[in-house]
């Protein structure tokens, strides 16, 4: 019976932590980017034990469904289809794959605007051949992003990150007679593993980094009236501090409103750390697509 308590309030104190206090302190920063997955892993051999002790069954079954759906397993939206399609996808600079294969990767999805990270392509030519096999787009680039978009081009501006080399890349079309803004953005990644070499100073730098870089996508998003979508590489799990904060200054996650599942972009260490976000706009359907050429996986979205 303890055993089950314990795990009950061990899944429930650990969401609970990571989701609102998150990057405030080093230990719930963990909590709130650890892989979910990991409070459903020892669910198995909880429940075992307490089925051979007969007691605290129904203890652990809670902390299960509890574990399972902070996981995303129960995460279930109604879907429809739209008729704007906007996906994002990390590239990984062309290292994993050819452009024939990022090609292949989005052509399914038939996008309206495509967002780009990581374009800052090591093999040589690989960007031209890679827009040479996606015709029919606007390109517009910034430093390690580039926006597609079939749409009519009104505008491309970069705004520099803070702690980082790469820029947000806002673009403006055209879209039923109003211009959409579009964000696109690569936020940096917090060094979790750098606490392997005891290095929490490169974790909190890391983490203070991404907390400007926040405040650059919010200080952007406030700065015009309209519809608006912010997408990208956010390097960010969908619970914390920063998460809550982009949705409140941008507006809701399209997963949360319109997924299913967990939906992992980055499956390597089941994460879902891509995301469009919008405001102004309702997501009727937003997927993960197959993908081939890179460790993230395109996350597509549909807006009616």
């Amino acid at each position: 019976m303890r055993l089950a308590w314990a795990y009950l309030l061990t899944v429930a104190s650990a969401w609970l932590l990571g989701e609102f206090v998150g990057e405030w302190t080093v230990p719930t920063l963990l909590l709130a980017y650890l892989p979910a997955v990991v409070w459903v892993l020892p669910a198995p051999l909880v429940l075992a034990w307490t089925l051979w002790g007969g007691r605290g069954v129904g203890v652990v079954l809670a902390g299960t469904l509890l574990a399972l759906g902070g996981a995303g397993f129960l995460h279930w939206r109604p879907h429809q289809g739209g008729t704007l399609r906007v996906v994002t996808y990390n590239v990984t600079r062309g290292t994993l794959g050819t452009p024939d294969q990022i090609a292949a990767a989005l052509r399914p999805a038939d996008a309206d605007v495509i967002l780009l990270q990581e374009t800052n392509f090591l093999p040589p030519g690989y960007g031209r051949t890679l827009l040479n096999a996606l015709p029919g787009y606007h390109v517009r680039a910034g430093h390690e992003v580039m926006t597609l978009t079939r749409l009519p081009l009104v505008s491309g501006r970069n705004h520099p990150i803070p702690g980082s080399r790469r820029t947000v890349l806002e673009t403006t079309v055209r879209w039923r007679g109003q211009d959409l803004r579009i964000m696109n953005a690569h936020l940096n990644t917090v060094l979790v593993s750098s606490l392997l070499r005891r290095d929490g100073d490169a974790l909190r730098r890391t983490n203070r980094a991404r907390v400007g870089q926040v405040d650059l996508l919010c200080r952007v998003a406030a700065d015009g009236s309209g519809p608006l979508l912010v997408g990208g590489d956010l390097n960010t799990p969908g619970r914390g501090r920063l998460y809550r904060r982009l949705r409140a200054c941008v507006g809701p996650d399209a997963h949360g409103v319109a997924g299913r599942g967990p939906g992992w972009t980055f499956p390597g260490l089941f994460l879902r750390i891509d995301h469009l976000m919008a405001r102004g706009l309702t997501p009727t359907r937003a997927r993960v697509l197959p993908g081939t050429g890179s460790d993230h996986r395109p996350l597509l979205v549909e807006y009616p």
